[in-house]
């Protein structure tokens, strides 16, 4: 050991999908006080790493081992990421400089790009019986000879057409099945399954050039390579690759933006709708001590954003979940529904069919003097809020507090490139959770391209933007964002399958509009 008291971690980050990252890497970069990284994988990452923790990039080895070595040395953890795996992305010389200095250190290994890319691509590298499998750099294409099995040819994107020539002449059949992805695994991957002889037509006839290509490449060359499509699971996701525009605001927008993940979508988070306090906050206060002294038999949710408000001003006096003992709790919807549930608290009342105030105002109860022991319902809402459910609750014997828990104003205009892009037609499709969702990003941003697909939680939104002459193509079947979701899912699958059927290629939407340029995908 050594008088160092702190340490020095060497992390793999995989080939490029974040999901692709060992526990430990993650638990490290969430604990190191400096980390050095490449810039874009750095960039990527961001979110994982402390906010007062160093970020620096690496230098040559034996900078970048003295870097390391001075932060171990101040009693700090240093992590050096890689991408990839470290032992075979070039970490030997500064796990050398701090064995020489009797550092502690550790590698976590990382998925590396030889066995990960071809597996987002769908290609086995082996059989089930085994087979022999050889990793190459492109540079020695020209030294191996021909044999049976599989292989993977790192480093394929510098010229693929010259590495199937130099293979031919080692004594590889032109005739050999041949697959190379670029941006593997990633959103941008696109894989080429042809054979030695063909790749230079065949990767221009999918209209791979080097003005299109940007990423690394792998290349799998042999048998394997001919299944290349057969089992392809990631590029065939319905939304892989599309760029959504989600506008609402950001604590809301997460839920819609994994989900679009999960079909492969690129979701883009534009804040329309910025939430504050309330102006006065009296009535808050109030509310919460009639919550506490038993004021209330209802307390009615409408959105997410009103249990977050009363969540907080609970906290602030020190409540939780346990203030709501014996009252009876409403929710509106699905996510507000799992807002609750998070702050410990199980909604009573749910409408089982819109998920709307006015969904609500249908399910809701009576009042019954003889069942119920107070008349009052605790409605903590925006300062917009319709009053739909106010009026029912009237109608049906309640007196309803209308309660001003936050304010909704418009955000400020995301950055010019996104308007640009937004007009442009560089989205591919944009989802609309409610009217003043598609008013408040017209407002800052502007109308979408008429190419972008337009999609809608519900009639009265999509009334909304037929109002701002915006083409509705998407509508969910009932209003909620997992729904809306899903149904551009089901509208990507739908022109995936029609594109096959027709035997042309598939293109996104912002792929369609005038002068837009087919890039690698």
């Amino acid at each position: 050991m050594t008088d160092m008291d702190g340490w020095v971690a060497f992390a793999g980050v995989g080939p490029g999908d974040e999901a692709l990252l060992t526990m430990r890497a993650i638990r490290l970069l969430g604990a190191a006080d400096l980390v050095v990284a490449e810039p874009e994988v750095a960039d990527r990452l961001r979110h994982l790493i402390r906010p007062d923790a160093q970020v620096a990039e690496p230098a040559d080895v034996a900078g970048t081992a003295r870097t390391l070595l001075q932060a171990a040395k101040a009693g700090g953890l240093a992590v050096r990421l890689y991408p990839g795996d470290p032992l075979l992305s070039g970490a030997v010389g500064e796990v050398q400089a701090c064995a020489n200095a009797k550092a502690r250190f550790e590698i976590v290994p990382g998925v590396p790009a030889a066995t990960a890319v071809p597996g987002y691509a769908g290609i086995p590298l082996t059989s089930e019986g085994g087979g022999e499998l050889r990793v190459i750099y492109a540079a020695e294409a020209s030294q191996v000879s021909y044999g049976p099995g599989t292989l993977v040819v790192i480093g394929a994107e510098t010229a693929p057409q010259d590495l199937g020539k130099m293979l031919i002449a080692a004594g590889w059949p032109d005739v050999t099945p041949f697959a190379i992805t670029w941006d593997g695994t990633t959103t941008d991957q696109q894989t080429v399954a042809t054979t030695l002889g063909r790749i230079g037509p065949d990767l221009k006839a999918a209209g791979v050039t080097v003005a299109t290509t940007r990423g690394g490449a792998v290349a799998v060359v042999g048998a394997a390579a001919a299944t290349a499509g057969r089992f392809s699971w990631y590029e065939t996701k319905p939304l892989f690759g599309w760029r959504v525009l989600v506008p609402r605001t950001r604590e809301q927008a997460s839920a819609v933006s994994d989900r679009l993940r999960e079909y492969g979508g690129v979701p883009e988070e534009v804040p329309t709708i910025a939430v504050e306090p309330p102006r006065t906050p009296q009535q808050m206060e109030r509310a919460v001590k009639g919550l506490v002294t038993g004021r209330y038999q209802w307390v009615a949710f409408t959105s997410t954003n009103a249990v977050r408000a009363v969540r907080e001003k609970l906290e602030e006096y020190g409540l939780d979940a346990r203030a709501f003992a014996g009252v009876k709790v409403a929710a509106v919807g699905e996510q507000t529904s799992a807002a609750l549930r998070d702050f410990g608290i199980r909604p009573d009342l749910t409408p089982e069919g819109q998920q709307s105030a006015e969904g609500l105002a249908d399910a809701w109860p009576p009042f019954d003097d003889l069942l119920d022991p107070i008349n009052r319902v605790l409605l903590p809402r925006a300062d917009i809020a319709t009053e739909t459910l106010l009026a029912r609750l009237t109608d049906l014997g309640w007196e309803a507090e209308d309660v001003t828990a936050y304010r909704t104003v418009r955000a400020a205009p995301p950055p010019a490139p996104i308007r640009e892009a937004i007009k442009g037609g560089g989205f591919d499709a944009v989802l609309f959770t409610s009217s003043s969702t598609v008013r408040n990003l017209v407002g800052i941003a502007g109308k979408p391209h008429a190419v972008t697909v337009i999609g809608v939680i519900g009639p009265q939104t999509a009334k909304t933007a037929a109002e701002f002459g915006l083409r509705v193509d998407v509508t969910a079947p009932r209003p909620s964002v997992t729904a809306l979701v899903d149904a551009l899912a089901e509208f990507g699958a739908a022109q995936r399958d029609a594109a096959a059927v027709a035997g042309e290629p598939l293109r996104r939407p912002s792929e369609r509009r005038r002068g837009a340029r087919r890039r690698l995908r």
